[in-house]
């Protein structure tokens, strides 16, 4: 439709070209009957009825598409990530988790926007409009991935100081691949393997469990994002660092640099041995 309306316009702007500075000749042309029939009656009843086919064949399709979706995903908008919870067919919760959303292709698929404090808007190009996430509002959005890829999204609603710094991946895999992944993802953080975990564990224990979950373990925090399987995740800190023990390791001992005004104080009074246990011990949790 870019591509007609882009043809459309360069005529139009051609024709208005030579009505204006065009020789006396083409200028008589462009006056004839046979102009002004054909460019101001014909092809306007042509492309308005060619939108109008168009338009009833996508509200076709929509109205198929009305299925109840494989998947609903709801979206918290925070200040500056965003809180993921995958739900059942009947709304109730499976697993929390954050930033890294996956959903299965060639399906529909329903996300239910919320903000609990500011105007957010969810944003996934390349799938969708944005939608708004009004406070005290919700809202329903409905995609369908056409194959397996990965897709940027943004907050695209300013938020305050980070609303750059909100992005997220939204990766669209096959059926069998987002099963396992359900699978894996409603399942309890792993023991720690060796010593240096369990000393990470301990670390995360006593200077993170206020604020985050990790399931399997006494840390239960809400305020901020679900760590459960933070190792499994493709980027940190709302789509804005790689995930890897450096990575880790820095936003710990640094949040408040990296993301300034963010709820995370940065722990940067933690020695380098215990930000590379605490770093590793996360890493540990795909």
């Amino acid at each position: 439709m870019f591509s007609g309306g882009a043809i459309i316009f360069t005529l139009v702007i051609l024709v208005l070209t030579l009505a204006l500075y065009g020789s006396a000749k083409i200028r008589r042309r462009l006056g004839g009957r046979w102009i002004i029939i054909g460019a101001g009656i014909v092809f306007p009843v042509l492309v308005l009825t060619a939108l109008l086919v168009y338009s009833l064949g996508v509200g076709a399709v929509a109205a198929r598409s009305e299925a109840r979706p494989v998947t609903r995903i709801e979206v918290v908008g925070e200040m500056w990530w965003w809180r993921l919870r995958y739900l059942d067919q009947d709304g109730h919760l499976l697993f929390e988790t954050a930033n890294d959303i996956r959903i299965p292709a060639d399906v529909p698929v329903e996300f239910v926007l919320k903000s609990d404090n500011v105007v957010h808007s969810f944003w996934i190009p390349s799938l969708a409009g944005k939608l708004d996430m009004v406070p005290g509002h919700v809202n329903h959005l409905r995609v369908q991935a056409k194959g397996p890829g990965v897709y940027r999204g943004q907050c695209a609603e300013y938020c305050g100081a980070q609303h750059a710094k909100m992005m997220f991946d939204v990766k669209a895999v096959t059926m069998e691949d987002f099963q396992a992944w359900l699978t894996a993802q409603r399942l309890p953080a792993r023991e720690p393997a060796n010593e240096t975990l369990r000393s990470g564990q301990q670390l995360f224990l006593k200077a993170c469990m206020e604020c985050h979950t990790v399931r399997g373990t006494a840390a239960n925090g809400i305020s901020g994002p679900d760590l459960t399987h933070v190792g499994s995740r493709s980027s940190l800190a709302a789509g804005i660092l790689p995930n890897n023990i450096g990575a880790l390791a820095g936003w710990i001992a640094g949040s408040q640099h990296i993301k300034p005004e963010n709820h995370m104080p940065s722990f940067d009074q933690m020695t380098g041995a215990q930000l590379r246990a605490l770093a590793q011990y996360m890493d540990s949790l795909k």
